[in-house]
């Protein structure tokens, strides 16, 4: 069979060619520890790594919604466990001012300890985060949720965030469910409303009773009803503060299950694109000497007689 010389270039230089790129897109892939670098390099691979690397970025999301809730939720219970001690104390006091042997003027010191914890629950309630933003009031955040009457005037839906894949939880109770709301199994006959239980027994604590009996039998009972708000208060408040522990506790659990799914897509994503060290640098080596072979070989040939090449 007769070869021409230019056939005979034309497969030496496609060998040299192909030779070449192989060994380059070998050394690239050293460079860049990818084996995957473009699409064409593994069409099947590129395509799952463009579905996982979005699995990966949604799963980071979560986990910076989870930040973000812990927070919103470890501040509300901060203020709540405030708000417990505040309301404990304002019990404490209405038992001492329940004495029936006290004088105007003991009752009105009563009051006078009274209105100071008023003034902290208030302030508690009307709490903002680190970044100005009214804690209690929804998502009506640019204004107090609370008059100082002590009516509720904020959102009245609760902040939700959603922190996985098929979980949305509360991040921020509205005000009106702390303080101006009662467990199914209050007391009957109490306010609600934490702040006008309060300002009653305080008003009535301020009237003057001595002498009069009536006026103080009245008196006795705004207070042991008072007292009775704050029990259902108290209740509610802790209802409240179990369902944030129980959320945290919850986020945790969350957290280290995102810590593990992002563990698991590296390792996919790993195996999906990186090199295996072992084999590329082999395969490195050997076209490198395959290149060098074919280099020989055109040279060989350029180097024979066109009789030589068609004998």
């Amino acid at each position: 069979m007769r070869v021409s010389t230019l056939m005979m270039y034309q497969q030496n230089m496609r060998g040299i060619t192909d030779s070449q790129s192989r060994w380059l897109g070998y050394g690239e892939q050293m460079s860049t520890g990818k084996r995957v670098n473009r699409p064409s390099d593994d069409p099947i691979a590129a395509s799952q790594a463009v579905v996982l690397a979005q699995a990966q970025a949604q799963n980071s999301q979560f986990a910076s919604a989870r930040s973000f809730a812990t927070q919103r939720v470890s501040q509300e219970e901060n203020v709540m466990s405030q708000v417990t001690l505040s309301i404990t104390s304002a019990q404490e006091t209405l038992v001492a001012a329940s004495n029936g042997t006290l004088s105007d003027d003991d009752r009105a010191s009563f009051a006078t300890q009274l209105q100071g914890v008023r003034d902290q629950l208030m302030n508690l309630a009307n709490s903002q985060d680190g970044n100005g933003r009214y804690m209690f009031a929804g998502y009506q955040t640019d204004k107090p949720p609370f008059a100082d009457d002590g009516t509720y005037v904020g959102g009245t839906v609760n902040v939700e965030q959603q922190v996985d894949t098929s979980r949305t939880m509360v991040i921020g109770h509205t005000g009106d469910k702390i303080f101006d709301h009662l467990t199914s199994n209050a007391t009957p006959g109490t306010d609600t409303n934490l702040f006008v239980m309060l300002d009653t027994a305080i008003a009535a604590l301020k009237t003057p009773v001595e002498g009069d009996d009536a006026a103080a039998a009245a008196a006795q009972a705004v207070v042991n009803k008072s007292a009775d708000g704050l029990k259902n208060s108290l209740n509610n408040v802790v209802t409240v503060r179990s369902e944030l522990g129980t959320q945290l506790v919850e986020l945790g659990k969350l957290d280290d299950l995102g810590d593990d799914r992002a563990l698991s897509q590296t390792q996919q994503m790993s195996d999906l694109i990186d090199v295996d060290w072992n084999a590329t640098i082999s395969n490195y080596v050997m076209q490198q000497a395959a290149l060098q072979a074919s280099y020989k070989a055109f040279s060989d040939m350029q180097g024979m007689s066109l009789f030589q090449l068609n004998s």
